[in-house]
């Protein structure tokens, strides 16, 4: 008899849609032509692309010119940071971010360092969130952007973005405003123009479509440097032959995702509320952040008292079970949480924390299976710990 699989790492990556699959493999088929040649076939993958990019548009409002294909998220963060702040050094070097970013916004951060901009990073408080005021009071003159992910990866912690695009606003009219969305996409209300938002990253394979592919919305009104440099593609914001399956893929992927995105997102809160419910039924576990309806729907932090993270990880794989011991994107490679010490976590319990990270296909049925595996093996795993 087959073991279980049970998928619980869905913040680091999604499982392809069947759908998705096909349609990739319909425009791998069919539409192979270089959407820049002037055939046929090279403007039936052009085609494919213009309607994609209006699908994307569509899921956030905007203008079909507002949206530049990418080949990941990181991607996106990298030219919306790096791009728009070194096109805007000339009115200032001063950026803002937070403590708890994701190492593509923190890397970018530390790039610009290295020439000449001064980075303010601001704390959070023990749910992982930023205060707006804070941020409010960092803005100077001379602020050229503001970068802040909506959803974190690790906790699921929800940033105040709305209410920090207007306190950005008041404060610094002329201070572009980056959100890192890649676990908000499809999950969390998105309409750049009414919050503020100048410049937003989303990943194409955290929605159900393919690695290899994301999108940076950025308003007409913005300038920036690109980082690709090439044949000019993309009106020239971002050169190189672009990804048609993959584009197609995602584009199929959002348009699912936002036509069931109230039901989908109302039963992962409802999932979720349940298995924390069962995770503190247990002996020693604590629960990081937020939970309610002010967290995000599909990411748990748990704390398993005495037992180290990988130990908890590599006995849940041998059940079957797929969860993560930190954020999954860097390079396995998680080591201690910048996150979870930004937010007070007990220092026992930063070598002890677990990410389970469900999406719409995750069942009740396989949490119930998470609960009786745990419940069987915290017990037997503690008996060994070192004292």
């Amino acid at each position: 008899m087959s073991q279980k699989l049970i998928y619980l790492d869905n913040s680091a990556t999604t499982p392809v849609l069947p759908e998705v699959a096909d349609e990739m493999d319909r425009v791998l088929r069919n539409c192979f032509g270089n959407p820049s040649s002037m055939h046929h076939l090279g403007m039936d993958s052009s085609k494919v692309i213009k309607e994609a990019r209006q699908t994307v548009a569509k899921t956030l409002k905007c203008r079909e010119s507002e949206i530049i294909f990418t080949s990941c998220g990181t991607e996106a963060d990298n030219l919306a940071i790096i791009g728009a702040a070194t096109r805007a050094s000339r009115a200032g070097k001063h950026v803002i971010t937070s403590d708890i970013e994701h190492p593509a916004v923190l890397e970018s951060m530390k790039a610009l360092e290295t020439c000449g901009f001064e980075v303010t990073y601001l704390p959070v408080n023990n749910d992982a969130v930023i205060d707006v005021e804070e941020l409010k009071a960092a803005i100077r003159p001379d602020t050229v952007l503001v970068s802040l992910m909506y959803v974190n990866n690790e906790v699921g912690s929800v940033m105040p973005v709305a209410e920090a695009g207007r306190a950005i606003k008041s404060a610094n009219p002329n201070t572009l405003f980056h959100v890192d969305a890649v676990q908000a996409y499809t999950k969390m209300p998105l309409r750049p123009q009414s919050m503020g938002i100048d410049l937003l990253s989303a990943s194409g394979h955290k929605i159900h479509a393919s690695k290899g592919v994301g999108f940076l919305y950025a308003s007409d009104k913005v300038k920036f440097n690109t980082l690709m440099l090439g044949g000019g593609q993309q009106s020239g914001r971002r050169s190189g032959t672009e990804n048609v399956p993959g584009i197609a893929g995602m584009a199929l992927a959002a348009d699912k995702a936002f036509s069931s995105m109230e039901e989908d997102v109302a039963r992962m809160y409802a999932l979720k509320s349940y298995f924390i419910g069962e995770l503190l039924k247990l002996d020693g576990v604590y629960i990081n952040g937020r939970y309610g309806r002010d967290s995000a729907p599909h990411i748990i932090s748990a704390s398993f008292e005495g037992i180290r993270s990988q130990v908890l990880l590599n006995a849940l794989d041998a059940k079957g079970i797929c969860v993560s011991s930190g954020s999954a994107c860097s390079a396995n490679h998680p080591g201690i949480s910048r996150t979870l010490k930004s937010m007070g976590v007990k220092s026992a319990l930063l070598d002890s924390t677990i990410r389970f990270s469900m999406s719409a296909l995750t069942t009740k049925e396989e949490l119930d299976y998470t609960i009786e595996v745990l419940n069987d093996t915290l017990p037997v795993l503690r008996r060994f710990t070192r004292k």
